[in-house]
Parts: C-alpha cells; structure tokens; sequence
C-alpha cells in the first residue's frame, strides 16, 4: 500500500492538475515504472545536471580564479588531487619525512574521505597511462597544478569521482525509498533537489550521506547491528553521523529497548575503531590532523560565528570553541528531554535530524555542501514539498552567496565587511530553524506528522496491491 502524495501533499496536488489531476480511486498504473524507478531516474537526472553546472571549470580544469566563483563551480578536489600527493599516490597517512617534506598538509578529513580519494587517484593514475612517478619526484610540487599532463589526470580525477557519486546518490535514494515501504515517494524530495545539484561535486560529502541513508533504512528494519556498523562507518568519514547514537538512544528508552541500543553502539565503536586502525598505525601523527585542525580552526564561511566575528572586534578560537560545544549540549539535552516526554516515539529521522540541525546551527563552520547531511534526514523528518522548498531555497541562496562573497562581488562599495553575505548566512539559520520547528511540533503534536497523519489517507483494508507496484502518485 503506496501513500499518494497527490492527496497527501498539497503542493504535488497542486501540480499534478496539469496531468489529470491527484489519483483517483480507480487509477490504474505501470508495470515497469515503480515508484523506485522514478525516484531512481529523478535522482541520475538530478545528478546530471549539478555535473553540467560544474562544466565551465571543468574546460579549464579550474585554473581560472574568476569563473570559480562567477559560475558558482568550485571544487576542492581538483585542489587536493596536487595538494595533499595523490598526484603522486603518496598515501595519506604516509608518516615518511621525505613525503612529508612534499607534502606538509596532511588530509584534514576522516579517514573515510582518505581512503576513497586515494582509491579513487588510484583508479585515475590506471586509466590515465600509469604516468612516471620517478620523473615527478625529481619535480617540486608547486609546479603539478599548472602542468598539462596533471591537468588532464585532474579532469580524470574528478570524473572518477563524479561516476563514484553518481552510484552514491543512485543508494542513498534507493535506501531513503525504502525506509517506509509505504511511503517511496518521500525520496523524491531528496532526488529533485536543487541542494543535491548544486553541492554534490564540492567535496566527498555523499559519503556519510549514503551511510546516514542506510543507517536509516537499517533501522526501519530492525537491524540494531546493521545500524550501528553503518553509523561507525559514517562516523570515519564525517563526524557528524555518530549523533544518530542520540536518537537511537531516546527510542530504546521510550521503547524500553536497552538490549538495541547496546548493540548499536557497540556496532558503532568496533565499525569505528576497525576504519580508523589502518590509518593510525601507519601514520598516528598524521591521524591526529583532522582533530587538531578543527579544534584550531577559526570562525569560517557559513557561520553565525563569522558575522559575530566580523560585526565585532573578533572572538577568540577558544571561546568559540568552548561556546559552541555548550551550545550543542544544551541542544541535544533538549532533544532528550522533547523526545522523552512526547506523547509517542518520535521517528528516528525526526531525533536525527533535530540533533545534526543543532550541531551545524552551532558549529563554527558550515560549508555550503554541508546541506547533504541534513538532506536525507530532513526528507524522512518532515515529508511535505512546501516545507523542504522553503528550506532549500535559503540554502541554494547561500550557495550563490558565498561564491560571490569569496570572489569579492558582495564588498560594499565603501569597504568594510560584506553585510550581504551576512544576511545570507542569517536566512540560510533561519531557513534551518523554520524546518527544525515544524520538526518539534510534529514530534510534541504527532498529529501534525505527515508521516502519522497521512497513513490515514488510504484505508488500510483497501486493495492497493496493484497500484504500490506502479506509479501511483
């Protein structure tokens, strides 16, 4: 039994009378093109599209210092490729005084970004004629970006890369489709985004985001152990997905189900701990990079920091640090007190999604891709086109900003510090926290929960074997 967003959603309704109207009672539907395949086929189109905006810097392998921000296609990865050795398939955690001689930046990301770029300069240095490596190490690195040959092993780099993604968006849509078998539809949301567009390509982020989709669709299933190992495995690519732990957490309690959330975090720590183990035993200090850079770093793009900072004389790194983390702890606390107290179990992408909001709302960085960690949750957390196109338009809003902001197109014409970019930033919060409170309010009120309030809409003695293999909307 499919929910027909036609009658649930007042949005889809609304379009859907250019093509017949919402579905009716007697509609019949298609043998081939299953809900699935259309989310799947929106998703690949979706994709696509985000690869044609990055077009422009990929004819001149970003090298122009203008068209990244004026088209709005920047990348970190044609940057990394020569920066962080994989023009070199230096490994990244390689603690060898002469590779750290070349190379003093060390990946600053999880280990799982690591590993998938260094496989995936691996696969580039294979179809690209195996270049000479001993004629580049007689070379000084400051000459690789400009060098024709890497330049086309950068295009390369990224196409790689892209094909990677596109297999990632194709299973995280798959995955969120499949969390409510009753409900396929809801991943359309993720797989029409602009957001998804417009920031797949900046860095790895799709990495967590296919772990978080699978952690929730384990869980639908009931698969403590399978949740906990996919959580893990988020957790060594981005920090961020050890805080579905949180939500895990509340459920077993209002549920009474101690035994899952052992596994669980068990699951968690030993997926953790196994990723982690190639990179810190054979390069420990080079390991610790990525904990050390982030407790050093300043207030950066995105956020609410960063207009404090530049609206005053400045805040230091350590009371950034030391607010921003109470902050996020008065958070969560919150979302253990709300999730506790509501009247039912609140959903697993509610909590999720409520607790990753919080962290990004707080953190002292919050680069435009990070929208992909909210995405998948934010689709299964409040299921309605209205809400996530509010949303997402400050987000597509900050996109544009930002790269006009760094490109210097936002600098008052008197000087000083950009006020628009700062607004920017503030509807982009406030865009988040509109989705956030709609979120509280379906987990205090269930009966504003699209997901609870719309499995009325389809009588469940009705027949609808048929019509939930077929497109039914």
């Amino acid at each position: 039994m499919t929910v027909p967003p036609t009658r649930t959603d007042g949005v889809v309704a609304a379009v859907s009378a250019g093509v017949g109207g919402p579905l009716g009672t007697r509609a019949g539907g298609h043998r081939w093109w299953t809900p699935v395949r259309v989310v799947l086929a929106i998703a690949a189109l979706t994709f696509a599209l985000g690869m044609v905006q990055k077009g422009n810097c990929y004819e001149d392998t970003w090298t122009d210092g203008t068209a990244r921000y004026t088209h709005m296609c920047y990348s970190d990865l044609p940057y990394l490729y020569t920066g962080r050795g994989f023009a070199e398939l230096a490994w990244p955690y390689d603690d060898d005084a002469e590779v750290r001689g070349r190379y003093p930046e060390v990946m600053e990301y999880p280990v799982g970004i690591s590993y998938w770029a260094w496989a995936t300069a691996d696969v580039t240095h294979l179809i690209t004629g195996s270049p000479d490596l001993g004629e580049r190490y007689q070379r000084p690195t400051s000459e690789f970006f400009g060098d024709p040959t890497i330049q086309r092993e950068i295009r390369a780099f990224v196409i790689v890369n892209a094909l990677g993604f596109a297999v990632l968006v194709l299973l995280s849509a798959w995955l969120l489709a499949g969390v409510d078998r009753k409900r396929p539809w809801d991943a359309a949301m993720f797989a029409a985004s602009p957001a998804l567009a417009l920031t797949a390509l900046v860095n790895w982020d799709l990495l967590p985001v296919v772990l978080v989709a699978g952690a929730a669709w384990a869980w639908a299933r009931e698969r403590p152990v399978l949740t906990g190992v996919l959580i893990g495995l988020g957790a060594a690519t981005k920090l961020y997905p050890l805080f579905l732990l949180g939500a895990v957490l509340v459920i077993c309690l209002c549920d009474k189900r101690v035994r899952d959330f052992v596994l669980t975090t068990a699951a968690a720590v030993a997926a953790w701990v196994l990723a982690n183990a190639p990179a810190y035993l054979t390069g420990p200090d080079e390991w610790k990079v990525f904990w050390t850079f982030n407790s050093e770093r300043a207030a950066d793009l995105g956020s609410i920091w960063l207009v404090i900072s530049q609206a005053t004389d400045g805040v230091d790194v350590s009371t950034i640090n030391t607010w921003s983390w109470l902050f996020f702890g008065a958070w969560c606390v919150g979302v253990f007190v709300l999730g506790v107290l509501a009247p039912e179990t609140p959903r697993f992408a509610q909590l999720g999604f409520l607790i990753v909001a919080g962290f990004l709302l707080v953190n002292k960085v919050y680069s435009p891709q990070y929208v992909l960690w909210l995405l998948p949750l934010a689709v299964l957390a409040r299921p309605r086109w209205r809400d996530q196109i509010v949303w997402q338009a400050t987000e597509v809003l900050y996109f544009a900003s930002v790269w006009w902001y760094l490109g210097g197109y936002l600098a008052p014409g008197g000087g000083g510090d950009s006020g628009f970019y700062w607004m920017a930033i503030i509807l982009r919060l406030a865009g988040e926290l509109y989705l956030v409170a709609l979120v509280v309010r379906d987990v205090w009120l269930p009966h504003h929960d699209p997901v609870r309030r719309d499995a009325e809409v389809v009588p469940p003695d009705q027949d609808t074997t048929t019509r939930s293999n077929a497109v039914a909307v």
